[in-house]
């Protein structure tokens, strides 16, 4: 198994991609695996939830390979992928917020009693990495996932977020400054690590949505 993935590892993304175009199907779990974990950092920057951040990634996944030959290698695959997953993240965070206002409308004494939506959504998440960085408003908070531990280049991040290079460079000054100084270097070993059992959970799921065996 190690020799497998360490052939697949070395593939790049644009040949994978023909192949997977050409009729080999079963490649995209390979494309799945490559991503998993950046996009489950740029979820969790959005949306704080593992169980959202899940659902989102296979979306957005699904959407990717439905639209993989309008491709085109116009950018990198991975800004490209981002970007769906941007899309999707945000797409879910609205539902979220309707769904949550809609329930405040019928829910008595709403300073007392939490709904299990504010539950969900309030619910802390665990280790002081991902808790300060969850500290950062989400326009700082998405810059400093993309460059500082996705190792975006400032190319890429504008491509992303559809921003011009001086507010890339603005936003992630400004989300350092707000980030506790004892956190630096840690940040790479330790936010949102989508572990390896989690990594094949959500491969699984994806695969059998697109009914590649």
């Amino acid at each position: 198994m190690k020799k497998v993935i360490e052939q697949f590892c070395e593939i790049p993304d644009t040949v994978l991609i023909r192949r997977i175009l050409d009729g080999e199907r079963e490649l995209y779990e390979w494309i799945i695996r490559r991503y998993n974990q950046r996009l489950f950092r740029v979820g969790m920057s959005i949306l704080g939830q593992h169980a959202e951040t899940e659902d989102a990634m296979q979306n957005a996944y699904i959407k990717a390979y439905e639209h993989l030959a309008s491709f085109g290698n116009r950018s990198s695959f991975a800004t490209w992928l981002t970007r769906i997953m941007l899309n999707e993240c945000l797409a879910q965070k609205k539902r979220m917020q309707r769904f949550i206002g809609s329930m405040e409308k019928h829910t008595e004494n709403s300073d007392q009693q939490a709904t299990p939506a504010h539950a969900l959504m309030n619910k802390e998440l665990s280790g002081v990495l991902e808790d300060a960085i969850a500290q950062l408003p989400e326009k700082y908070r998405l810059v400093f996932v993309l460059r500082e531990i996705e190792e975006f280049s400032v190319k890429e991040t504008c491509e992303t977020l559809d921003l011009e290079e001086s507010n890339v460079k603005v936003r992630l000054n400004r989300a350092k400054t707000m980030l506790k100084e004892q956190l630096n270097g840690y940040m790479k070993d330790h936010v949102y690590a989508f572990h390896l059992s989690r990594c094949d959970q959500m491969t699984s799921s994806v695969l059998a949505r697109l009914e590649i065996s």
